[in-house]
């Protein structure tokens, strides 16, 4: 076994495939007991346009998850980006059956037939440094706070639903141009080009398998992409060559934290930081104050990590 293996023995797949799937209630407990099984965590969603999420395990269990959903009808070519974590990222297992694999809120859209054009991460430095070229961010403001592609649009949205009206705000300006559209693994980029397309632009784009194959993939000295990438497990964030990044989170506010936010004098490790901190109110932050010592408590004493920390 290397020393990166050593070091790092988790493997995390983040996957998902747009794909009919015809009677996927049927899949979620199996699927369930076939992850717990095998010291698989993490979440899966299921719904009628396909799979989504994040899990995390052996490399051997990860691998037999991914070859297990290969055989199921329509997921075969899954998309998965594979990163590595010291510790297991997640808590328990969850397969969660929902209306949407990621909610835009849109209906009659269907990204497996009517998505934009793929753009290979070798190609995309090209794409986006044309200034014909309007490049956007697709994910949240919270995670676009610690990172994203030099010259990207920031929506500054707080969820994906709020993503259709910002187009609809903005219709004027991806008019006569390339669009290039990115997220964290690429599903909600493929969601957004389907949605833009479908109100008769053509010339749209996303990087395929998204910021996490790009910097997968693009060496640093080539790259263009600046900051961290948001992840959503206990890791936070990685950069470059897929390593844990050094962001932190607010515990107060789940918000991403950067070094610089962390020198802020309304920073207190589990009680606030700058961008929740006008929002809470003193009993806020005493009770804020009070749960971060009883996590503290706990880990002195050597129990597990405290779910709230």
């Amino acid at each position: 076994m290397t020393a990166a293996k050593e070091n790092q023995p988790i493997r995390v797949a983040a996957l998902y495939k747009f794909a009919r799937l015809d009677g996927y209630e049927a899949l979620r407990e199996p699927l369930a007991a076939f992850c717990r099984g095998r010291g698989i965590k993490g979440t899966l969603l299921l719904a009628h346009e396909g799979i989504n999420g994040t899990v995390a395990g052996s490399e051997e269990a990860i691998a037999a998850l991914i070859d297990h959903l290969q055989t199921i009808e329509g997921l075969a070519g899954i998309e998965v980006k594979y990163s590595a974590a010291a510790d297991m990222p997640f808590h328990r297992m969850k397969v969660r059956l929902k209306r949407e694999i990621v909610t835009m809120g849109v209906d009659n859209l269907d990204p497996a037939t009517s998505a934009g054009t793929y753009v290979a991460p070798a190609d995309w430095n090209a794409l986006i440094s044309d200034t014909d070229t309007l490049v956007i961010d697709t994910r949240n403001a919270y995670e676009v706070s610690i990172g994203t592609f030099k010259g990207a649009v920031d929506p500054k949205t707080a969820s994906f639903r709020e993503f259709p009206v910002w187009i609809e705000q903005h219709r004027e300006e991806l008019e006569g141009r390339k669009v290039a559209m990115f997220c964290t693994g690429g599903i909600r980029c493929e969601k957004a080009t389907a949605y833009v397309k479908s109100l008769g632009f053509k010339n749209v784009f996303h990087l395929q398998g998204g910021i996490l194959k790009y910097l997968e993939e693009v060496p640093a000295e080539e790259s263009l992409w600046q900051g961290e990438c948001f992840v959503f497990d206990e890791r936070v964030s990685v950069s470059h060559g897929l390593a844990e990044g050094e962001a932190e989170l607010c515990r107060a506010c789940r918000h991403p934290l950067t070094a610089e936010d962390r020198l802020s004098a309304k920073y207190a490790v589990g009680v606030s930081c700058p961008h929740c901190f006008e929002a809470r109110s003193d009993e806020d932050r005493a009770r804020y104050a009070e749960r971060h010592r009883q996590v503290e408590l706990a880990q002195m004493r050597g129990s597990k990590r405290h779910i709230g920390s």
